[in-house]
């Protein structure tokens, strides 16, 4: 009789414990943080260009949940070999982030490699950008269904106009005040959606601004504004402080934001516009 107790509380302790190990487990078991996590670059591929160029098409991953990433031009953001600056972003939003910058590399550029390093989080990650024949994409058309990125135009000084149309998009120089709200124009052009609109079909087109480089903080008050119908999207922003800064736009069409895009393994089709801003 005592032998059978003893065997029964220790199957009862066995079993009251078997809880508290499986919940111990659980808890030291990965799960996604929202700050102090690291980033890392991608490549997205290449793609070639009229004039016998080719453009590599980067993008990069913030583990974080919530925090963005400041990462100044340097030793923990840099690519090799040659400069170190090649136009990618410095303020890293949090998740995954396709197609965000362009490199263009010359005709010749062959076998050769250019590598973006991104450092944050304690972690250094590195990924090389290449011509390599399996890496070619079709950011400026989908072959599947003809659809081509969005244009987007800047009106410059002088009546000339800006356009800019896939991952290497179009660019504009601006001046502001710090702490002075400053007005934000583009226009937005895509010849699918406005054959869609005349056939009574329904359409969608999508524009968000953010910061991509700069010192400071940056307010803006429509992040993703209403787009009229004769396709100009404006919004206003504000500076926290002097320096330099690069304000991004992102534009898409009704093949959908790049989340959809990307959930079907697709390069295409979105634009980018950068705002260069010396804020004063």
């Amino acid at each position: 009789m005592r032998l059978f107790t003893a065997v029964a509380i220790g199957m009862l302790a066995a079993l009251v414990a078997t809880p508290l190990v499986a919940d111990a487990q659980s808890r030291d078991a990965p799960i996604p943080h929202d700050v102090g996590q690291s980033a890392s670059p991608s490549f997205e591929g290449w793609y070639p260009n009229d004039d016998g160029t080719f453009s590599l098409s980067f993008g990069y991953f913030n583990r974080n949940y919530e925090q963005t990433l400041d990462v100044p031009i340097g030793p923990d953001n840099h690519f090799t070999p040659g400069p170190e600056d090649r136009g990618q972003p410095t303020h890293l939003l949090p998740r995954r982030h396709t197609g965000v910058f362009t490199v263009v590399v010359p005709a010749d550029f062959d076998d050769r490699t250019l590598t973006w390093s991104l450092t944050a989080g304690g972690e250094t990650f590195a990924v090389p950008g290449h011509l390599r024949p399996e890496w070619r994409i079709d950011a400026l058309e989908e072959v599947t269904s003809g659809n081509r990125p969005p244009e987007l135009s800047f009106d410059a000084a002088g009546g000339e106009l800006r356009i800019g149309q896939g991952p290497g998009g179009v660019r504009q120089s601006l001046t502001a005040s710090a702490g002075a709200p400053m007005t934000l124009a583009i226009r937005m052009r895509d010849d699918r959606v406005q054959k869609q609109s005349l056939q009574g079909r329904p359409t969608r087109m999508g524009l968000a601004w953010s910061k991509y480089r700069g010192p400071g903080s940056v307010d803006i008050a429509e992040p993703s504004p209403t787009i009229a119908e004769d396709g100009l999207a404006t919004t206003r922003v504000t500076f926290s402080e002097p320096g330099e800064y690069v304000l991004r736009a992102l534009a898409w069409d009704d093949s959908g934001g790049q989340g959809a895009i990307m959930a079907g393994g697709f390069q295409c089709c979105w634009t980018n516009a950068y705002v260069d801003v010396r804020v004063e």
